[in-house]
């Protein structure tokens, strides 16, 4: 005599499934608002009165644009928010281009003819984001002084560029290696040359990895504050040292300072937002292996 047995119901699995994505999503939510929090508050306080950012928090105030016409004047003092600006905008261009030009044949000969003891030398790349930046600003501080480039744009263009190409060689030859080699072959068979080879076939698949290590390297290279103050905390100053000059030893400059810092993040949060499209998928492609 043959026994059925009665399969069990998948309700009841799809009901607690059910249940644990909404409990899932609703803390992934409150995650993100918690990490949102301090930015929504910083600009909140740049629309209000000083003596209103400094006393108790308070959602009831009536909007103000007067913190952020205050510190983008020039006052003709030593740092002004336009040449600061300027100043970012250049240094961060420049710098962002050369690891491009240094970073595409440097990953190209990494990931699609790799050579002896390759890995060696992406250790070697990586290593040197190692040594604290602080162990090595004295003697990178003489040599700047030697040459005459303290207060310049040259200097911080050369440190952001040796900053990021590491950064840059290695998400770039994580793309380059998801590019199929029967494609390279073919370019080959059909007399392509190298800089055909990187231009034509190459760039146009890892376009989104491209352009999310070039989005990296700006925000890096915009945010540096370190060497930028220890470098050019005048003659070239920076966005990082504009908004480290609002802070006042007198009187209450909240509300002037977070001003400062909306307008400090505001460029790379509209470049990210631009570009996150494509930053998304290169990341997610350089994550495939």
């Amino acid at each position: 005599m043959a026994i059925f047995t009665r399969a069990p119901k998948a309700e009841p699995i799809l009901g607690q499934n059910r249940a644990v994505a909404m409990v899932l999503g609703v803390l992934t939510w409150i995650i993100g608002l918690l990490f949102f929090f301090p930015l929504f508050w910083l600009v909140v306080n740049g629309f209000k009165e000083e003596s209103v950012a400094s006393s108790s928090p308070t959602l009831n105030f009536d909007p103000t644009l007067d913190r952020f016409s205050e510190v983008t004047e020039d006052s003709g003092g030593l740092l002004s928010f336009t040449e600061a600006f300027g100043n970012s905008f250049w240094i961060v261009l420049i710098s962002t281009v050369l690891v491009m030009v240094l970073a595409i044949p440097a990953a190209y000969a990494l990931a699609i003819r790799p050579m002896r003891k390759w890995r060696d030398i992406l250790f070697f790349f990586i290593s040197t984001k190692f040594l604290p930046i602080v162990g090595i600003i004295m003697p990178i501080w003489i040599i700047a002084r030697d040459l005459d480039l303290l207060g310049t744009r040259t200097v911080l263009v050369v440190l952001y560029t040796a900053m990021n190409l590491p950064l840059a060689v290695w998400m770039l030859r994580s793309f380059f290696a998801e590019v199929p080699k029967e494609l390279i072959e073919a370019s080959q068979i059909d007399g392509c040359s190298l800089l055909g080879q990187i231009r034509q076939v190459i760039l146009p698949i890892v376009a989104p990895g491209v352009a999310a290590t070039a989005l990296l390297c700006v925000i890096f290279a915009w945010n540096e504050f370190f060497f930028a103050i220890q470098l050019n905390p005048t003659g070239a100053s920076t966005i990082p040292v504009w908004v480290n000059s609002q802070q006042k030893f007198q009187g209450q400059f909240l509300a002037g300072l977070s001003a400062a810092s909306v307008l400090a993040t505001l460029p790379v949060v509209l470049a990210g937002w631009v570009a996150q499209k494509r930053m998304i998928r290169g990341l997610a492609m350089g994550a495939i292996k």
